[in-house]
């Protein structure tokens, strides 16, 4: 049985060194590992996405993130090459690393890669409808004709999955995020209470290396 917390996607090569040195000091501070992910942008950025375990990450929660896991950095020096540190949230239409993140988003809408042919394919879309101990089951939403509305995808297959960005999702992790703050005593944002409120893009926090 996979441990809910436990990640299942997990990073390669040069992405798996970084996040092998950062993961224990997120989980030391009361954070989690969401994703690493290295890309060109500015010669070569280093993006952490990380999260509380309640799933919020404000900017203040970056700013800790980042000055636990710099100096680490400095010292394990996973490359030899120059690049730019960015601590983020995972953001509204975030990854799905866990088995619980399948839980938790499960019936909203989300893409999802495999690593090896399942079904004959590996790329599905569609809500989560089910959430077993080795598997989830998909029901697609555009389903090729012929093909099952309904699939199960063992977990150990997936590859990488994201939420797609609806305004059902919008609205629910904007109550999620609320919710969770107020368990935990943390101050109402600006604009909190009203009707319409702005999708969270919380700001990365950059580190030059």
């Amino acid at each position: 049985m996979t441990d809910s917390q436990e990640r299942i996607v997990k990073e390669q090569g040069l992405e798996a060194r970084f996040a092998a040195i950062v993961e224990p000091a997120i989980e030391q501070i009361g954070y989690r590992l969401v994703r690493v992910k290295i890309s060109g942008l500015n010669g070569m950025t280093v993006q952490i996405m990380a999260e509380r375990p309640d799933g919020t990450m404000a900017i203040e929660d970056c700013e800790a993130v980042s000055k636990a896991i710099s100096p680490i950095l400095d010292v394990e020096d996973p490359t030899d090459k120059p690049y730019h540190l960015e601590v983020s949230s995972p953001g509204i239409d975030r990854p799905l690393v866990r088995r619980s993140d399948f839980e938790v988003w499960a019936g909203f809408v989300m893409k999802l890669d495999t690593n090896r042919i399942v079904h004959d394919r590996k790329r599905f879309r569609g809500r989560v409808v089910a959430v077993g101990a080795d598997s989830i089951t998909l029901e697609r939403d555009q389903p090729a004709y012929g093909e099952a509305t309904s699939v199960e995808i063992p977990l150990d297959a997936v590859g990488e999955a994201r939420l797609v960005l609806t305004d059902d999702l919008i609205q629910a992790s904007l109550k999620a995020d609320k919710a969770a703050r107020k368990a935990r005593g943390a101050a109402p944002l600006e604009g909190e209470d009203d009707d319409e409120t702005a999708a969270d893009e919380t700001p990365d926090v950059a580190t030059k290396h």
